[in-house]
């Protein structure tokens, strides 16, 4: 079975999936590429600098054991020149342990992999199966790491007989040096020997870098139903989302009826269209469409039109190119002036008529004032 969905692991780990493993600690990895930066960087660091720092031991090394006898057993004496020693011997040595542990901070660096995480503190139980051990045992991931050690073991000894053969004169010649000349030239050698032995492990590190990339990429990936499934818990539930839209429908359809009763006009199809307008010369440049329907909507729209004496005007090509063209809390277009200016001079002198009690007018041939061909 496990194999079968490791098979079916075919897709690139999603950018979530990425980021929630660096939470957990599960980042690539290469102990070679740190390995070999950590020795590289301490041996070039011993082979500049080790004249100097043995040239410092060697004189804390005479300072402090010359004492007098006295001196050794008194505690208000030896305590504070051990801890200078102490301090005196950091201080030297601390150039070359920066640079170490610089080289040990930027090699992960170099991978993208350097982070900190509590999860990775955590004991991990399952590891303790011992048919998941065996497994491990027999994994990709072992036979190559069984390969590294055996060409770690072969290249550096190799180099390491090198170095030697090379500078077996040099080694054998400081036994005839004064002893802090010596010192310094064993710390250069040591130097020497470290910085080649080091190179020699880039080489195991430029082959380690690509397979750890890859076998991370690899247990990472993901079957096609976990990609649909974090889509969609990151997207939501299609009903979830309907569910949503129609609430927000709902509402935007509650708001847009409430401003029915301060239209100044509705204008009809006669039924499956309406579209209410409202225009205030004092504050608007053109009137506005503060609601539309079609068919049960604009029924709704009539009926709270007539409830609230909202004057209703038919003409169904006005009010087809309203409902298509103009958004709700739009303006009417331009090409679109002259046939509301019609109707709603229509609908105040109705108002006036009404209210000196004389006969309305007739109503106005709005379709001769709309543009030709785009209803």
């Amino acid at each position: 079975m496990a194999e079968q969905e490791n098979e079916d692991r075919t897709e690139r780990a999603s950018a979530k999936r990425l980021e929630d493993a660096r939470k957990k600690g599960q980042v690539p990895r290469s102990r070679e590429l740190s390995a070999a930066a950590v020795t590289l960087a301490g041996g070039t660091a011993l082979y500049m600098m080790g004249g100097a720092l043995a040239s410092r031991m060697h004189t804390l090394m005479g300072a402090t054991l010359t004492i007098s006898r006295n001196e050794a057993m008194d505690e208000s004496v030896m305590v504070p020149a051990l801890e200078g020693a102490f301090l005196e011997a950091l201080l030297a040595c601390a150039p070359i342990l920066g640079v170490i542990v610089a080289a040990a901070l930027l090699a992960p660096l170099a991978m993208g992999s350097l982070t900190f995480s509590t999860s990775a503190l955590m004991p991990d139980f399952s590891r303790l199966n011992p048919l998941s051990g065996i497994g491990r045992m027999f994994s990709v991931n072992s036979v190559m790491e069984l390969t590294k050690a055996l060409a770690k073991f072969a290249v550096v000894g190799l180099v390491a007989m090198l170095v030697l053969w090379s500078d077996t004169a040099k080694l054998i010649a400081l036994g005839r040096e004064p002893i802090p000349l010596a010192i310094g030239h064993a710390f250069t050698l040591s130097g020497k020997a470290l910085l080649m032995m080091s190179a020699s492990l880039i080489l195991i590190a430029g082959v380690d870098v690509p397979f750890q990339l890859w076998n991370h990429a690899k247990q990472l990936r993901m079957t096609k139903q976990e990609l649909r499934d974090e889509h969609k818990e990151q997207e939501g539930s299609p009903e979830l989302k309907g569910r949503i839209r129609a609430m927000q429908q709902e509402i935007a359809r509650g708001r847009m009826m409430h401003e029915v009763a301060k239209a100044s006009v509705v204008i009809t199809n006669p039924t499956h269209y309406a579209v209410a307008l409202r225009y205030d010369e004092d504050r608007m440049r053109a009137p506005v469409v503060v609601a539309k329907g079609a068919d049960h909507v604009a029924a709704k729209i009539r009926e709270l039109a007539a409830e609230h004496g909202v004057p209703l005007f038919e003409a169904p090509p006005l009010a087809r190119m309203l409902f298509r063209h103009v958004d709700i809390g739009g303006e009417i277009p331009a090409k679109l002036y002259a046939a509301v200016a019609q109707v709603l001079t229509y609908v105040y002198q109705l108002q006036d008529a009404r209210r000196a009690g004389i006969k309305p007018p007739a109503p106005p041939a709005v379709e001769a004032a709309m543009p030709e061909g785009e209803y």
